[in-house]
């Protein structure tokens, strides 16, 4: 089998962006709608994808366990106009009925888990379908971590699948660097993620368990790549680095590895608490069970589509609903495993 994991809330959201500073309102809900399904379904045409899932955002376990997480979006939000509030009101409205469509009107699988975040919910459709085939529609360098034999990413904004093996445009040629020349080929992805949960993530307000570290050491200081070929024997340079104490502005003296730990519990997408993986599997497991139970015949998906695109006003979609609709009724047919290795 061969999955399509949409990063529902990244994909959606971008439309904003996408349709122009003057655009109007109308004008940017119809980009989101026509974005959702053209993105989708130019991938799945791509990759010859079996089945679609639409990953959500439930309320993340991270803000708990890490107050700081992404707490300047909250202040962003409290920073809004009247007429900004009303549009992201709209939008989140909109997105609310297409997900209702989703769910009543269509064969694909869409999941939400009540404390977890969609990048949680892809990484474990991901852990519990171990032989199938996966790729991730998003933008997020979050899901870099996840790349693997069985497992692409597809960013939309740059029109590139990044694969273990190379990153490619849409007519399936490597993509070159601009700068070097060079072929593009993504770093180690367990690389990535050390790097990333030593550097902290400025965007979700993940603070660096080790400020101004280098890359590479020098003579007499150890640098992140000598502590990363030293992570499994747990020798002189990996605790040359984690051993390390330095102070914050507010004089509270921090250990690296103590910071180092704490933030591979946020950012690690397969280091969830055990009782919130226990419910993002109960979660696809609901799911999809549901989705095997309740097919719905492929003339009533048709119909429904063609009254959504005419309740949006999406008529290029109406034109040519076929390749659309075709994944559309694709239903679940997989086989999940416990999760467990």
């Amino acid at each position: 089998m061969k999955y399509i994991l949409i990063d529902t809330y990244n994909l959606f959201f971008r439309a904003k962006h996408v349709a122009g500073y003057n655009a109007t309102l109308d004008d940017k809900l119809g980009m989101a709608m026509h974005m959702m399904f053209a993105s989708a379904n130019k991938v799945i045409k791509r990759l010859d994808v079996d089945h679609v899932v639409f990953a959500l955002e439930g309320n993340s376990w991270r803000k708990s366990y890490y107050p700081p997480y992404k707490k300047q979006r909250a202040v962003k939000r409290q920073a809004r106009t009247e007429k900004e509030v009303e549009e992201d009101a709209l939008f989140f409205e909109t997105l609310n009925n297409f997900v209702e469509y989703l769910i009543n009107k269509t064969n694909c699988s869409v999941m939400l888990a009540p404390d977890a975040e969609g990048d949680d919910i892809i990484a474990r459709f991901t852990i519990l379908h171990p032989d199938d085939d996966h790729v991730i529609l998003s933008n997020d360098t979050d899901f870099y971590q996840l790349i693997s034999d069985n497992v692409s990413q597809y960013v939309g904004t740059a029109s590139e699948l990044i694969t273990i093996n190379g990153t490619f445009d849409d007519n399936g040629k490597q993509t070159v660097n601009k700068k070097t020349h060079l072929p593009k080929q993504l770093e180690d992805p367990k690389w990535l993620l050390f790097e990333k949960c030593i550097r902290g993530d400025t965007s979700d307000n993940i603070f660096s368990a080790y400020p101004g570290v280098r890359k590479k050491g020098t003579k007499n200081k150890t640098g992140l790549l000598e502590a990363f070929d030293d992570k499994e024997k747990k020798g002189y340079a990996w605790n040359n680095l984690m051993l390390q104490r330095w102070t914050d502005h507010h004089g509270k003296e921090h250990r690296v590895l103590d910071d180092y730990e704490r933030n591979c519990h946020i950012i690690d997408l397969t280091a969830q608490p055990n009782n919130i993986i226990e419910s993002i599997d109960a979660t696809i497991n609901w799911t999809v069970t549901e989705n095997r139970i309740n097919v719905i015949p492929n003339n009533k998906v048709n119909f429904g589509f063609m009254k959504f695109c005419n309740t949006h006003q999406l008529l290029n979609l109406a034109k040519y609903p076929k390749d659309i609709v075709i994944w559309l009724c694709k239903g679940y047919n997989g086989v999940l495993t416990n999760g467990k290795t």
